[in-house]
């Protein structure tokens, strides 16, 4: 198989600017976000931002397509079809706590973040984050029902209303570490679901 092309220069830059709009996102909020900071970090232009973004909401946008969507979906599209859901989930929120705890610890979830901040007050903002809320609802209650079929999970549950109680759970007990700045209370909230988890087993 040939190798793949590599990325140009265009691309490198404009990947660049996102994630340095997504972390100063992350921190600051997108209103309390500047600019400035983001070319700084990135080591980007003025003129190439402009070239690639119209403006910041334009920017602000792309970062929610590109960026939040896939660390969202990092953490329920790899359920859909597992042999073992209930211990694929286990293992897959360990993997994230630790690679994303200390961020989820200072500043949240960036999905949530988002919702409270943008949702009521712009509309493209609030769409493109409810796409993401939906297909993550859709995926994982996907997820469960496909488990019930091959016998892994009992079947009198309803899969849309567990998934809804899932992801309010990981968003609430991210909101309370982000509150608390307590590890402790994620880590609880965690275990909580897993046992919530446990006891859907066949």
């Amino acid at each position: 198989m040939p190798a793949a092309a590599p990325k140009r220069q265009p691309d490198v830059t404009r990947q660049r600017l996102l994630e340095c709009a997504f972390d100063e996102i992350y921190r600051c909020g997108f209103r309390a976000a500047s600019l400035d900071a983001i070319l700084r970090d990135s080591g980007v232009t003025k003129g190439a931002l402009y070239h690639h973004f119209d403006n910041k909401t334009a920017l602000g946008y792309a970062v929610v397509d590109e960026i939040v969507r896939p660390w969202i979906e990092e953490s329920w599209r790899p359920l859909i079809g597992t042999d073992d859901i209930v211990g694929t989930a286990l293992a897959l929120s360990r993997d994230l706590l630790r690679e994303r705890g200390d961020k989820v610890l200072a500043y949240g979830c960036p999905l949530n973040n988002l919702i409270n901040e943008m949702a009521p007050v712009d509309e493209g903002f609030r769409t493109r984050l409810e796409s993401i809320l939906d297909d993550w609802r859709a995926g994982l209650a996907e997820a469960l029902r496909l488990a019930q079929k091959r016998g892994q999970l009992r079947r009198g549950f309803d899969a849309n209303a567990a998934a809804d109680f899932v992801i309010a759970c990981i968003e609430g007990g991210f909101g309370l570490a982000k509150l608390s700045q307590s590890p402790q209370v994620v880590q609880s909230v965690m275990r909580g679901l897993g046992d919530y988890l446990e006891q859907l087993r066949a």
